[in-house]
């Protein structure tokens, strides 16, 4: 049976989210004989298709919403960045209900099974600042500094829930020189000095919680 040999490159790629294209390659079936498998594998709840052309083991226990963050701009790298990056890093307490990327890509919402993911778009310049999350090479995400950098840069571009943080902590190993730093490479002088204005005051707070 074609699902089960389906069911054989599954397995060979030890990982919990596949496409549609690539078990195509992979088993040398055509698009249209690979889709009809997994469909069959979905009722028997084997799989399960999250987006167009990508898929998931809903049995793996890697599984999760931001296992799927590396297949959905195939054409463009997306990072964690923003509310989500903050919240992954420990500095904002409260889950996001959606989450955040940053990309080279135009701005835009996906909706998933597994997730809803919002795309903000940052110009190519300043696309930078991140690595895979605890080195496990499962998904990019914003390091610190830049995530909080990152989403007062959207806060300057009528997108104001970027600059509210609620609880934001900033733990001992946060560095707002470093911070600092990520503010000046930001090409608009217009929004580079109001970024750096927010960086003031909130390291102003800081040092007042801190006392």
């Amino acid at each position: 049976m074609i699902s089960g040999s389906i069911q054989k490159f599954i397995r060979k790629l030890k990982r919990p989210v596949f496409t549609t294209h690539e078990l195509a390659q992979a088993s040398g079936k055509s698009l249209s004989t690979t889709t009809q498998s997994l469909k069959f594998l979905e009722k028997q709840g084997m799989v399960l298709k999250v987006h167009r052309g990508i898929w998931v083991d809903p049995n793996n226990p890697k599984v999760s919403p931001y296992a799927v963050i590396p297949f959905l701009l195939p054409r463009h790298r997306c990072y964690v960045s923003f509310i989500s990056a903050l919240h992954l890093h420990h500095m904002v307490e409260q889950i996001p209900q959606v989450i955040t990327l940053a990309s080279t890509s135009h701005t835009k919402t996906i909706n998933t099974k597994i997730g809803t993911f919002c795309i903000h778009q940052l110009t190519p310049s300043f696309f930078k600042g991140f690595n895979w999350y605890k080195k496990t090479g499962s998904f990019l995400i914003a390091e610190p500094e830049k995530a909080l950098v990152d989403s007062l840069y959207l806060s300057t571009r009528k997108r104001r829930q970027f600059g509210y943080f609620p609880e934001l902590h900033f733990p001992a190993t946060f560095s707002f020189a470093k911070a600092k730093k990520w503010a000046d490479e930001i090409p608009d002088p217009k929004i580079r000095n109001s970024v750096r204005k927010k960086l003031n005051t909130l390291l102003t707070l800081n040092a007042k919680i801190v006392k």
